[in-house]
């Protein structure tokens, strides 16, 4: 049994980084899935493809995983570097820029 432990990235909806500082371990499907002829639905038999389980942190997963047998590949995230001015908000409104603030 294959499995990935990943820390997921954040979301392109927002800027904020919640639900990131978790780690996940997610199995590969062992299976392809296929379509339902009647309904149309894609199914699949496998159900460790449809599990996700959640821990405080990296050396957790890979504990877990090495207690159950499991065989799976760290992903370690890509960090993000701080977008951090020196003026900061205020920096928007500076009276000395120099040139003229356009939108």
């Amino acid at each position: 049994m294959r499995a990935r432990i990943y820390q997921p990235s954040k979301t392109a909806m927002s800027s904020g980084t919640a639900k990131t500082h978790i780690w996940i371990l997610e199995h590969a499907p062992a299976s392809a899935r296929a379509v339902d002829p009647l309904m149309g639905w894609t199914s699949s038999d496998d159900m460790d493809s449809q599990v996700k389980l959640r821990f405080e942190s990296k050396e957790a997963a890979v504990a877990y995983a090495e207690a159950h047998g499991i065989d799976a590949i760290v992903r370690e995230p890509n960090k993000r570097k701080a977008n951090i001015r020196s003026g900061g908000y205020a920096d928007n409104f500076a009276t000395d820029r120099r040139g003229p603030w356009t939108h």
